[in-house]
């Protein structure tokens, strides 16, 4: 899917703020620990990938019905996160090691939260859904043709939003610093952008 930055300043998706806590000794610990592990920008950006999606379990994958991190270093820290957090760490990751990553959105059911990376040596913004596999779901790291764990069915109302953000979404971030627990973050998040 071809995306529109919503700013033509690549730095922007580069910034450390207070969700995307990439100057927290958590984030700089866990960046040098896969940085040690790979070769290359591609091999660490596949390699951070990984970890986001295989380390940290979906909140509602595993039934943690607890309000849930939304700051990347918390959300390392947790093990724990949804869609949106998972993207907050793994552009948190990204971004440590001075790899562009921004945000973008699908609406499905849900508005489900993905991160788009800008893939070193290629110059091209892609999507990735760190969110966790599970049977039916087998998201991947991809350098070219997307492979997200759902595609939009736009029969179904379902549509791929075609911004990319440098910072996540305000009303996104309202619900998660506002929500009691995850049942009442699915009643505060968005369906739609």
């Amino acid at each position: 899917m071809r995306l529109t930055p919503v700013t033509a300043d690549e730095s922007a998706y580069l910034v450390a703020d207070d969700v995307i806590d990439h100057t927290h000794p958590l984030v700089r610990e866990t960046a040098a620990r896969l940085r040690a592990r790979t070769e290359g920008r591609l091999g660490y950006a596949h390699a951070a990938f990984a970890h986001v999606r295989d380390t940290i379990p979906h909140a509602a994958d595993v039934g943690d019905p607890r309000r849930g991190p939304w700051r990347a270093s918390e959300v390392l820290a947790a093990r724990t996160g949804i869609c949106h957090t998972k993207s907050h760490a793994l552009a948190a990751l990204l971004r440590a090691e001075g790899i562009p990553a921004g945000f973008c959105y699908q609406r499905l059911d849900v508005l489900h939260g993905l991160l788009a990376v800008r893939v070193p040596g290629t110059g091209r913004w892609v999507r990735q859904d760190p969110r966790g596999n599970k049977p039916g779901v087998d998201a991947r790291f991809s350098t070219g043709r997307e492979q997200l764990a759902w595609p939009v069915r736009p029969e179904c109302g379902e549509c791929d939003y075609p911004l990319l953000y440098d910072a996540p979404h305000p009303v996104v971030l309202r619900a998660l610093r506002t929500a009691r627990d995850r049942e009442h973050l699915w009643q505060l998040l968005p369906a739609a952008l």
